[in-house]
């Protein structure tokens, strides 16, 4: 199928944390406490999708206080993190939302992703995922993790659900945000 027809059906973005919404790096501090660093571009992108009607969500194996921050800040509705199976946690947030695969895209960049990937609309990944991970899925942002990527997505995915004008129009022309 077309990627302009998936990405038209979507209606869950679900996103992996670790090396997708960051670079990867996890400050650990001596206290045990650790820190990441989000990009601001794509928290505000999940924004935009959210007021678009999208859903969004994280789907980790990791556990970490600041993605349950940041994915709440964002108003993520799906937060799944510490799974230890991630294809049993997409089945679970496939029954538990009652949307479809088809309607579902997932960025992953590790070879853990690779069964959700396999089982989405859309699979897609940031430039610097490993590359048997590039090559098994349909879209590659030109971004790395932590560094636009996602937000590379959810634009691609406004343009082919004809949603990315509007939201142009509004900062460009009315100069206010849609």
């Amino acid at each position: 199928m077309d990627l302009h027809l998936k990405a038209g059906r979507l209606r869950l973005l679900l996103f992996d944390v670790d090396g997708v919404l960051t670079d990867g790096t996890i400050l650990l501090h001596a206290d045990g406490t650790e820190a990441k660093r989000f990009a601001i571009r794509d928290g505000t992108a999940i924004v935009w999708a959210q007021k678009a009607g999208l859903l969004t969500g994280v789907l980790s194996a990791r556990s970490s206080a600041a993605t349950v921050q940041r994915a709440t800040q964002l108003g993520m509705s799906i937060i799944y993190q510490g799974v230890g199976s991630k294809i049993e946690a997409f089945e679970e947030i496939v029954r538990r939302h009652a949307i479809e695969p088809p309607d579902i895209a997932y960025m992953g960049d590790d070879l853990l992703d690779l069964p959700v990937l396999q089982r989405v609309g859309l699979s897609a990944a940031p430039a610097d995922a490993v590359p048997d991970v590039r090559a098994r899925v349909d879209w590659v942002s030109a971004s790395p993790g932590g560094g636009g990527a996602a937000r590379d997505l959810i634009e691609m995915v406004l343009r082919a659900q004809g949603r990315w004008d509007p939201l142009l129009h509004g900062y460009a022309v009315e100069g206010r945000e849609p």
